[in-house]
């Protein structure tokens, strides 16, 4: 079993973030899972800048940098990064993969590839399930009305009888012999 069959899609999953609405990979996790130093893989685009799009790849802002960093609980100490990262979608992690060459990166490039296609279709499985979920509320929701309307009307006619003030059938008046 080579190193890269076992990559399992978990760990690449993991190095998955959501970033303007875009599920990417950091150049660092990349060039780790490619086994090539960052600033080489980072080289290596800048050298091919032609194939990195916009929506294959763009440079986080310090912001989006920060977030990220506060999630991972990384210390701000000395060393580490002094440019924010770039992020890879998954198209730019395909090409990256052909931009680095290597079998390593060809393998690697099939795997990340094969992770956001199973990140897309367990989220397709779960706006689906969401969406049975709304229905079956709103069905529910009509059904509560309409019991709850029954159980009103079960409760009006097992409540006693008003009792009027006046005795129900003939009354002799005062004072009048009864015949």
């Amino acid at each position: 079993m080579t190193e890269t069959t076992s990559l399992v899609p978990e760990k690449i999953a993991q190095r998955i973030h959501l970033v303007r609405g875009q599920k990417i990979m950091l150049d660092a996790d990349l060039a780790a899972l490619y086994k090539v130093e960052t600033r080489t893989l980072v080289q290596a685009v800048k050298r091919n800048l032609r194939r990195f799009p916009q929506d294959f790849m763009f440079q986080l802002t310090d912001e989006e940098w920060g977030a990220l960093r506060s999630q991972f609980v990384t210390s701000k100490g000395r060393g580490g990064r002094r440019y924010a990262p770039y992020a890879f979608t998954e198209h730019g992690a395909l090409m990256l993969s052909s931009v680095l060459g290597s079998s390593t990166a060809a393998d690697v490039g099939i795997m990340v590839v094969r992770t956001f296609v199973q990140l897309r279709e367990m989220l397709s499985t779960h706006k689906e399930l969401a969406a049975k979920l709304d229905a079956l509320e709103r069905k529910v929701g009509s059904h509560d009305q309409a019991i709850a309307g029954l159980i009103d009307a079960i409760r009006q006619l097992m409540a006693p009888p008003i009792q009027s003030k006046r005795p129900i059938g003939f009354i002799q008046p005062k004072g009048k012999p009864a015949k």
